[in-house]
C-alpha cells in the first residue's frame, strides 16, 4: 500500500522509512490491549515503535513542510483552518498525520486509554507554524470568519441577538455584549464553548453597528454560586478526563481562533480597504467571582479589565499538568518574570484586593458598582483613535512572528502534556470525583 499522494521530491530515503515505521507502530498498537491494560513490556514496545516513527516524522517535516503545505493548499491559494489542514494531510499523507478513523477511535475513549495520535498532529502543526512561509498563511486562515458566523451574520445584524449553547450575544448601544452562560458548570470551557465563542467574536467584529465589545460571565445555577455572576472556571477537567477535550478543536483553535481575533481582528476581503484587511474593535472584560485557568488567560488580550473587589485570579495549569495557553508568552509583560513564575509554576492565587492584581486589572470596584463602571469603560473605548492606537500597541507588544514561534512549540508541547501520565492521573481523579 502507498500513500495517496507521492512524497515530495528529494525524500527517497526518509519517506519510505517513515511510512514503514508508521505502519509498524499502528499494527502493533492494534494488536495490543488498550493502554491501561498493557503490561510494562507491552507499554515499552508501543512507546519504542511510536518514538521511532515520530523521529522520522520530524526529520521529514523539517526538510519538506513547505512543499507539503503548498501541495495541500494549492500553492497557498486555499485558506485551510487547522482542522481542515490536518484532515487534508491525513488523506494525502497518511504516514504523517493520523486518519479520521484513528482519531475517532481515540475520541471514544477516556484520556487514559487513548493512543496519543494527537501528538502526531502536534508534530505536523509545529512544523507548519515554524515555517516563515506556511506559518503566516495558516495564521491568516485562522483569522478569517467561520462559516457558522457568516451564516448567522444577517440574523444578528437584523435582530441584534444570537443565542448559543455557551454564549449569548446581544448588540445594544453600539456594544456587542458577550455573556458566557454555562450556568451549570461555572463557564468551564470545552469544544462547544470554543466554537460558540469564536462565532460570537466573529459576529461582533463583522457587524458594522458594533463599535466596542464586552465579555462577562452570566448568573449561575450551580448550587454553590446560584444567582451570582461568575467569569470562568477554565478548562472543563471532567471533559478532559473523559477524552472530550481535543488538541485541534479546543486547545489550538481557542488560541489561534477567537482569542487571536480579539487581538488582531477578523481577516476579510474588503475592496478598497487597502490600509488594513482586518476588522478590529476594542474589548472590555468584566470579572465577577473568579477567572481561573482559561478565564485568567483571556484577560491578557483585553484592552480594559474590570474586576469586582471580591474576585480572584489563578492559573492552576502546573497543578493540572498542562500549559496555560499563551499565558506563558503574555503574562510576564504585564507583571514581570518573578510574579509570572509564582502564578504559572506555583499556582499562586491573586485576589483583586491585592496590589499585585493591579498589574493585570485596570479597575477594581465593589460588586454593586460593576454595572456602572462597565458602562463608563465602554464609553472611554468608543473612539477611532483608541482603535488605531490599540492596533499599534498590539503590534509592538505581540509581534506576529513571536506569537507564531510560541504557538509552533505550544502545538507539540501541549499535545505531549495531554498524554503525560501525571496529567492522566490528575484528571482521572477529578473525573472520578465528578462521577
Amino acid at each position: 500500500m502507498t500513500t495517496t499522494l507521492a512524497a515530495p521530491d528529494a525524500a527517497p530515503v526518509v519517506w519510505p522509512s517513515l511510512y514503514e515505521a508508521s505502519e509498524r507502530a499502528w499494527e502493533l498498537e492494534e494488536s495490543l490491549p488498550r493502554p491501561t491494560s498493557r503490561s510494562p513490556e507491552q507499554q515499552a514496545a508501543a512507546a519504542t515503535a511510536k518514538d521511532a516513527a515520530r523521529s522520522l516524522r520530524v526529520q521529514f517535516l523539517d526538510a519538506h513542510v513547505d512543499a507539503l503545505y503548498d501541495r495541500l493548499t494549492a500553492g497557498r491559494t486555499l485558506a485551510l483552518r487547522i482542522e481542515e489542514l490536518v484532515e487534508a494531510a491525513a488523506t494525502a499523507f497518511p504516514a504523517l498525520v493520523p486518519s479520521a478513523e484513528r482519531l475517532a477511535s481515540d475520541r471514544s475513549r477516556p484520556q487514559a486509554d487513548k493512543e496519543g495520535h494527537e501528538i502526531d498532529q502536534g508534530i505536523f502543526l509545529r512544523a507548519v507554524l515554524r515555517s516563515p512561509s506556511a506559518g503566516p498563511h495558516l495564521l491568516d486562515a485562522m483569522l478569517r470568519p467561520t462559516p457558522r458566523a457568516l451564516r448567522l451574520l444577517s440574523e444578528f445584524t437584523r435582530t441584534g441577538v444570537v443565542e448559543m449553547e455557551a454564549v449569548r450575544l446581544e448588540r445594544r448601544d453600539g456594544v456587542a455584549r458577550l455573556t458566557m452562560c454555562r450556568d451549570d458548570c461555572l463557564n468551564a470551557e470545552d469544544n462547544q464553548q470554543v466554537d460558540d465563542m469564536e462565532t460570537a467574536v466573529d459576529l461582533a467584529l463583522l457587524d458594522p453597528a458594533v463599535r466596542v465589545g464586552l465579555l462577562r460571565g452570566g448568573e449561575m445555577s450551580h448550587p454553590r454560586y446560584r444567582g451570582k455572576r461568575v467569569f470562568s472556571a477554565g478548562i472543563n477537567l471532567k471533559n478532559l478526563s473523559s477524552g472530550d477535550i481535543s488538541l485541534v478543536d479546543f486547545l489550538l483553535r481557542r488560541e489561534l481562533g477567537y482569542i487571536h481575533k480579539l487581538v488582531r481582528g477578523v481577516l476579510v476581503d474588503r475592496p478598497g480597504q487597502w490600509h488594513s484587511p482586518h476588522i478590529e474593535k476594542p474589548w472590555v472584560a468584566a470579572v465577577d467571582g473568579f477567572a481561573i485557568g482559561g478565564g485568567f488567560q483571556l484577560l491578557l488580550v483585553f484592552d480594559h479589565v474590570l474586576a469586582a473587589a471580591d474576585a480572584y485570579f489563578t492559573l492552576p495549569a502546573a497543578k493540572e499538568g498542562i500549559i496555560p495557553g499563551v499565558a506563558n508568552f503574555r503574562y510576564s509583560r504585564f507583571v514581570g518574570p518573578r510574579l509570572a513564575r509564582q502564578v504559572i509554576l506555583q499556582g499562586r492565587r491573586i485576589r483583586a484586593s491585592e496590589p499585585d492584581a493591579r498589574l493585570m486589572v485596570d479597575e477594581v470596584v465593589e460588586p454593586h458598582d460593576m454595572d456602572a463602571a462597565i458602562e463608563r469603560s465602554l464609553v472611554r473605548l468608543d473612539s477611532e483613535a483608541v482603535l488605531a492606537n490599540r492596533r499599534m500597541l498590539n503590534l509592538a507588544e505581540e509581534p506576529p512572528d513571536a506569537f507564531r514561534a510560541y504557538m509552533a512549540e505550544f502545538a507539540l508541547q501541549q499535545a505531549l502534556r495531554l498524554y503525560g501520565q501525571d496529567v492522566i492521573h490528575k484528571v482521572g481523579r477529578f473525573g472520578a470525583r465528578s462521577a
